[in-house]
């Protein structure tokens, strides 16, 4: 299945995408502050990338922008899921290079369902 590197400083919330990720044979790496995400991601080359907006050091909004402007990683879909779900924070996201946005506090059986429709699908 997918390569997923997950960015999210919520133990709670990360346990439980992280589980049910990986109960759909999808691999996910961990990463629980700004400081590595970035270099995780370009060590992990993944196939989509959940993206929090508020975490310890550097914030979702500056991982992204970093992310789309590299060369190897710019095509990799973001998705950010985030309690900032004002229409300047959708923007601001947006603008950075999101691909989508899931508000918090949201449902798992349908953030999963959001979350494949940008997995890549591989050989077909």
């Amino acid at each position: 299945m997918a390569k997923i590197v997950m960015i999210e400083d919520s133990k709670i919330l990360g346990n439980a995408l992280k589980g049910a990720l990986e109960l759909k044979g999808h691999e996910v790496v961990w990463v629980n502050d700004g400081r590595s995400a970035f270099q995780t991601v370009k060590k992990n080359k993944p196939d989509i990338i959940l993206l929090d907006l508020m975490l310890p050091h550097i914030s979702g909004f500056e991982i992204c922008k970093a992310v789309k402007s590299d060369g190897a990683l710019y095509k990799t879909p973001i998705v950010i899921m985030s309690t900032l779900t004002g229409g300047e924070d959708r923007e601001r996201a947006a603008a950075a290079g999101a691909n989508h946005f899931i508000a918090k506090p949201y449902d798992l059986k349908l953030t999963l369902a959001e979350i494949e429709k940008y997995i890549p699908k591989k050989g077909v």
